[in-house]
C-alpha cells in the first residue's frame, strides 16, 4: 500500500486543472495528492471531471503516465507471488470481437512454464467477455477473493477471475468517471490503468494486444500505434518487460461469436489445433512473445517450438481443463463439448447477391448476437451466437451462408438480424485483405 501525501501539501484542484489546460506537466507531488484526495473522497466529482477532461485533450508525459501508474498500483493490495518461483507474465487485450485467445493463452503459457494472473477489468470486454464465455461452463465461479486467486496461481499457473475491488480501486473511480464524461478512448489513462493493474496482479512482464478496427473501442490504426508505443515506452520507466502487438479486428476472430460457441471453438483448437488461421496466428504469436519474455526461450524458433509443442502434446488442454475444474467449472463439458446446451433453431444469413465479401462490421456482430442472447431476465443464453462465418475476401454465391445464427427466443430476432444483415458488404472485386498483426514494439 502506498504512503499517504501529507494533507497541507495537498494542492487546489482548480490550480491543477488550470496548470494541465496550459500544458504544464504535474509533479509527482501533485499526482500523489490527486490520488490521495480520491482516496479520501476529497476531490469533488466535478472538478475530477474537469481534471480528467483536460488530461484527455492535453494528454500526460511518459514520466507524467509512469508515476499515475505507480500511485493508482498503490492504492489498493498489491499481490506478492514472490513464493512462486516461475516467471509471472500478465496479457492484456483491448477487446476484440470472436477473440478466443485470452481463454487460450493462460492455458499454453501455464503449460510452458509461465505464471499468467488473468484479472479481467471492465474496459477488456467488449460487449461479450471473456468471462462472460467461461461462465457458459457449469459451475465456473468467476469471483474470489485475492487469497483464492493466489491460490489458484500456485497450484495451477493461471487463473480467470473478475478484477477485485481492492486491485488499483482508485483506478475504478477514474475508468468510471472516464466513461461518464466519455473519455474513454485516452491513451494516457488507458496506459496508466493497465500497468497499475496488471502490475498489481503481481506480473513482471506483460503482452499487449492492442487491436484496432470496428471490432474494438480503437477505430484509427494510428491511434492504436499511439496507444502501443505509449505503454513500451511507459513500461520501461515502469521497470516491466513488455512486448506490445498491434493487431487488426476488422472482422471477427475465428469463426464464431458468442458465449459456449466461443468456447468449444477454444477447446476444438486445444484438443486438436484446428481453426481459422487468425485465431491460429493470433494464438502462436502472442504465446511465443509471452515464453520469450518470461525467458523460457531463448529464441523465436524455440519459443514457436515449444508452443506448438504445448498444444500438440495435449498439455496446453489439459491445463486448461485445470485452471477450470480449480474454479469449480465441470471439465466434462470440455472433454465432450455436445454437452453445451444447443439453440433450439439454426438458420443461415444468406448472400443476398454474387461477389466478394468485402467489409465485415465484427462489432455489428457482436450487437447481434447481443441482442439475440439477452434473457428477459437480463441473462445470456449461452447457447445463442453465430457460427461458420466467412471472411473478408472469400467469393460467394447468391444464397449461400455467410454464417450460421443460433437462436432460442424469437422475441428478438428481427432486432438482432437486422445488425447481422447490415454487418457484411458484398462487391464484384475481391478486395485487398491488411496484415493481422500491424506492428510490434517492445
Amino acid at each position: 500500500m502506498r504512503e499517504k501525501t501529507k494533507k497541507k501539501m495537498k494542492p487546489s484542484f482548480a490550480f491543477l486543472i488550470e496548470k494541465k489546460r496550459d500544458g504544464e506537466e504535474f509533479t509527482r507531488d501533485e499526482i500523489k495528492g490527486i490520488v490521495d484526495a480520491l482516496i479520501d473522497e476529497e476531490l469533488p466529482p466535478h472538478q475530477l471531471a474537469g481534471l480528467l477532461s483536460v488530461i484527455y485533450f492535453r494528454g500526460l508525459t511518459i514520466d507524467e503516465t509512469a508515476i499515475l501508474a505507480e500511485e493508482l498500483m498503490l492504492s489498493g493490495e498489491v499481490l506478492n507471488l514472490a513464493s512462486i518461483s516461475l516467471p509471472k507474465v500478465a496479457s492484456y487485450t483491448t477487446g476484440g470481437v470472436g477473440d478466443k485467445v485470452p481463454l487460450i493463452l493462460p492455458a499454453i503459457a501455464a503449460a510452458c512454464g509461465v505464471v499468467m494472473p488473468v484479472m479481467v477489468g471492465e474496459d477488456e470486454n467488449f460487449l461479450i467477455g471473456t468471462l462472460d464465455k467461461l461462465s457458459a461452463i457449469p459451475g465456473f465461479c468467476r469471483r474470489g477473493e485475492l487469497k483464492e486467486f493466489s491460490k489458484y496461481l500456485h497450484s495451477n499457473g493461471a487463473a480467470f477471475m473478475e478484477q477485485h475491488e481492492s486491485i488499483s480501486p482508485i483506478d475504478n473511480v477514474i475508468y468510471k468517471m472516464r466513461r461518464e464524461i466519455a473519455a474513454i478512448p485516452c491513451p494516457s489513462l488507458i496506459v496508466a490503468s493497465i500497468l497499475a493493474r496488471k502490475s498489481a496482479e503481481g506480473a513482471d512482464g506483460f503482452v499487449v494486444d492492442v487491436k484496432w478496427g470496428n471490432g474494438s473501442f480503437i477505430k484509427d490504426v494510428e491511434q492504436a500505434k499511439v496507444l502501443a508505443r505509449n505503454i513500451a515506452r511507459t513500461c520501461d520507466l515502469f521497470k516491466r518487460r513488455c512486448v506490445v502487438l498491434v493487431t487488426d479486428v476488422n472482422q471477427p476472430i475465428g469463426s464464431s461469436v458468442g458465449t459456449a460457441l466461443e468456447i468449444e471453438e477454444a477447446v476444438r483448437f486445444l484438443k486438436t489445433e484446428e481453426g481459422d488461421e487468425d485465431l491460429r496466428q493470433l494464438i502462436l504469436r502472442t504465446g511465443m512473445e509471452v515464453v520469450r519474455i518470461a525467458g523460457v526461450a531463448g529464441s523465436t524458433l524455440s519459443a514457436k517450438q515449444m508452443v506448438q509443442r504445448s498444444i500438440s502434446s495435449g498439455a496446453a488442454f489439459e491445463k486448461f481443463k485445470q485452471i477450470i475444474a480449480a474454479q469449480g467449472g465441470d471439465v466434462s463439458y470440455l472433454d465432450n463439448t455436445e454437452k453445451f446446451p444447443k439453440a433450439k433453431y439454426i438458420r443461415k444469413l444468406s448472400a443476398p447477391k454474387r461477389g466478394y465479401i468485402h467489409t465485415i462490421n465484427a462489432g455489428m456482430i457482436a450487437r447481434g448476437v447481443q441482442l439475440l442472447s439477452e434473457r428477459s431476465d437480463g441473462t445470456f443464453d449461452p447457447s445463442v451466437g453465430v457460427s461458420q462465418i466467412m471472411k473478408v475476401g472469400v467469393q460467394i454465391k447468391q444464397g449461400e451462408p455467410l454464417m450460421m445464427i443460433h437462436y432460442n427466443d424469437g422475441s428478438n430476432l428481427e432486432s438482432g438480424l437486422e445488425y447481422l444483415r447490415n454487418s457484411f458488404r458484398l462487391a464484384p472485386k475481391r478486395p485487398n485483405v491488411g496484415d493481422l498483426i500491424v506492428e510490434r514494439i517492445a
